[in-house]
C-alpha cells in the first residue's frame, strides 16, 4: 500500500491513520485519531485525509489484489449494496433526505454504493463510492464548496455499481456470482449491464415484476392504421407477475433447502424456482415489454406471509440448492458494513469534502482488509 501512495509524507500519515482506525476508541473522527496516534501532528493528519489530493486508483488496485488473494476465486461472490452514513446539517458532501437502511426509513444521510468480495462467509470490501443526489449535481456552487471534481455528474446507484464492477473485473478480481438486493435488481438496465460483461448474477426483484413462460412466441406485428404495417411483434401470451408465476407451480413446489451451518445449527428455508423470460425487452406499449432473456425466477418463503423473489442467470442445469446458496450469500456484505462502522468508525468521519470522505472510506477498507488477513492467518494456523 505504501508504494501506491507515492508521496513520502502520505506514507507516514496513512499507516498512522489506519492504526488509529483499528485501535480501541469510542469515536474515530480525524481529531480523535490524531490524539491517539500523533497528538503533535493533528493538523498534518487532518490535511492528509480531508484536504490533500491523492489518486485513489493505485491504492484501490493494491486493495483489490490483496482481497483477491484472501477470498477471490470461482466460488467467491461479489456483493453490490449501499450503506448510509447518518448526518446532521446540509454541508457534508452528498447529504440528502434519502432512504437509510440502518434505520429502515428516510433520513438525512450520505449513501455509499459498495462492492464486497466474499468467500466462505469472509467479506473483504473493495469499493465505497458516494452517490450524489440530483439536488447536489444540479447546484454548481454547492458542489464547489464540497470540492467535488468537475467531472462528477448525476448517476443512479446502479450506474455507479456497474462502473465499479467493470473496474474490479478489469483488475482481475475473481468471483463467480454477482449478488444484489431489489434496490438494484428491479432495474432491467442493471441486469442487462451485468450480462453484457459476461457475468453470472442473482438479484432481488419485486413480486410485481412481469414475465412470460419460456414457451412464449412472437407473432407477426399487428397492423396499425390502414396502409401502415405494424411495428412490433406480438407475444403469444400475456405476461404475469413473479408472484403469479410462482403460485402457478402449486404449494408442493416449495422445498426446504439448507445453505450453511450457523451458530445454532444448519440454516434453512423454503425455496422454489422456475425458468422464465423476463418482460424487460422492448416496450411496445405503455407498461408492456417484449420477452427478454430466459433466466431463473426464485422464490424464498421465510414465513407464510413473507415471500421474497429473485432473478438469476445461472445456468439452466443449476440445482435449487445452488440457486438458494448464492442468494443467501449476500448477508456477509451487511456484516462487513456493520463491522466497519462499529469497529473502525466508517461513519465517524466529520469532514465535508468529496476527497476527504473517499480517503476515509478507502483507509477504513484497508484497515478492515488487514483485520481479515489476521483472522484468516489465525484460522489457518489453528
Amino acid at each position: 500500500f505504501l508504494d501506491a501512495l507515492g508521496n513520502k509524507k502520505r506514507r507516514i500519515w496513512a499507516p498512522l491513520y489506519v492504526q488509529g482506525l483499528i485501535l480501541p476508541g469510542d469515536r474515530k473522527s480525524m481529531d480523535r485519531i490524531a490524539e491517539r496516534v500523533a497528538p503533535e501532528d493533528t493538523e498534518q493528519i487532518n490535511h492528509f485525509v480531508a484536504a490533500s489530493r491523492w489518486d485513489l486508483d493505485p491504492v484501490e488496485q493494491v486493495l483489490w489484489a490483496k482481497a483477491d488473494g484472501m477470498v477471490g476465486g470461482d466460488d467467491a461472490v461479489l456483493v453490490i449494496d449501499d450503506t448510509a452514513l447518518l448526518k446532521k446539517g446540509r454541508q457534508s458532501v452528498g447529504v440528502a433526505h434519502q432512504y437509510c437502511g440502518q434505520i429502515g426509513t428516510k433520513a438525512n444521510c450520505q449513501a455509499l454504493v459498495s462492492l464486497t468480495l466474499a468467500r466462505n462467509e469472509v467479506p473483504v470490501p473493495l469499493s465505497l463510492h458516494l452517490y450524489m443526489p440530483e439536488s447536489w449535481t444540479s447546484d454548481p456552487e454547492r458542489m464547489r464548496r464540497a470540492s467535488v471534481p468537475k467531472d462528477v455528474v448525476f448517476k443512479t446507484k446502479w450506474q455507479i455499481a456497474l462502473e465499479q464492477v467493470a473496474r474490479v473485473q478489469q483488475a482481475g478480481v475473481r468471483f463467480g456470482v454477482v449478488l444484489a438486493d431489489g434496490g438494484y435488481g428491479v432495474c432491467a438496465e442493471f441486469r442487462q449491464g451485468l450480462s453484457s460483461m459476461g457475468l453470472t448474477w442473482s438479484v432481488g426483484i419485486l413480486k410485481t415484476q412481469m414475465m412470460y413462460s419460456t414457451s412464449v412466441e412472437l407473432g407477426e406485428p399487428s397492423r396499425g392504421r390502414p396502409g401502415r404495417p405494424g411495428k412490433h411483434p406480438i407475444p403469444s401470451e400475456k405476461p404475469i407477475s413473479a408472484e403469479q408465476a410462482i403460485a402457478s407451480l402449486g404449494p408442493k413446489a416449495m422445498r426446504m433447502i439448507a445453505w450453511r451451518l450457523g451458530t445454532k445449527g444448519m440454516m434453512h428455508c423454503e425455496f422454489a424456482a422456475m425458468r422464465v423470460r423476463v418482460a424487460d425487452g422492448l416496450e411496445v406499449s405503455k407498461g408492456l415489454h417484449l420477452p427478454g432473456d430466459e433466466v431463473w425466477l426464485v422464490c424464498e418463503r421465510r414465513s407464510p406471509d413473507d415471500l421474497r423473489y429473485y432473478l438469476s442467470n445461472q445456468p439452466r442445469r443449476s440445482s435449487l440448492k445452488t440457486l438458494a446458496t448464492a442468494i443467501k450469500g449476500r448477508w456477509v456484505c451487511e456484516q462487513g458494513h456493520q463491522q466497519m462502522k462499529e469497529e473502525l468508525g466508517l461513519d465517524h468521519f466529520e469532514g465535508r469534502s468529496w476527497h476527504g470522505l473517499h480517503h476515509h472510506a478507502l483507509l477504513t477498507m484497508i484497515a478492515f482488509a488487514y483485520l481479515q488477513h489476521l483472522r484468516l492467518r489465525r484460522k489457518k494456523n489453528s
